[in-house]
């Protein structure tokens, strides 16, 4: 690199990278201010090299994802803003760009982005081999609570068979009132001779 372009750290570079339709993107005016040229000359330099860039490379946002994201990251919108829809390049189309830029800068910066989108891609894998982990480690640990729940619920009640004793059968209720109790009669009927 050369004395006369400051380094921008990759910190830098990775603050500048949202997600836009489940990609990692940089808006075209933090790529250009990265390149050191204007965000009209990187358009520019884009709209006149369109084969080079396509829909998977760079995009235009839509009037939804430009609000969305407009309020991220708190830019303005009314005078002195942007007139028209940002592009969005992915990691491929921020390469590409710095190819179509005239700018030694854009052609140095380009190795940063592409390390920026690179440390950002192994902070999202380790993320995701982290949440597999943690779920992998609660199931395993949901099972082994299964096993000691039924194992004490075993025991207390076996130890409330211990305390309370079975309840012994009541006794029968004495009826109020007089009771007859009376053998049972016998009738026979007699034949008439």
């Amino acid at each position: 690199m050369t004395e006369d372009l400051p380094a921008l750290p990759i910190e830098r570079i990775e603050e500048r990278i949202y997600t836009v339709r489940g990609q990692r993107v940089m808006l075209d005016s933090d790529l250009a201010v990265a390149y050191g040229v204007t965000t009209k000359a990187l358009n520019q330099a884009v709209k006149r090299n369109r084969e080079k860039f396509p829909a998977d490379f760079a995009f235009q946002l839509t009037a939804d994802e430009t609000t969305a994201l407009r309020s991220q990251i708190v830019t303005s919108k009314g005078r002195g803003g942007r007139r028209y829809r940002p592009y969005a390049f992915t990691e491929h189309g921020a390469i590409m760009a710095a190819t179509v830029l005239n700018s030694p800068q854009a052609v140095q910066m380009s190795v940063f982005v592409v390390r920026a989108f690179i440390k950002m891609r192994a902070v999202l894998s380790d993320n995701r081999e982290l949440a597999r982990k943690l779920a992998a480690l609660e199931k395993e640990l949901k099972e082994r609570l299964d096993v000691h729940e039924a194992a004490i619920v075993s025991i207390l009640q076996r130890v409330m068979d211990i305390i309370v004793p079975p309840a012994l059968p009541e006794p029968p209720k004495k009826q109020i009132g007089f009771q007859v109790k009376e053998g049972n009669a016998r009738y026979r009927a007699r034949k008439r001779s």
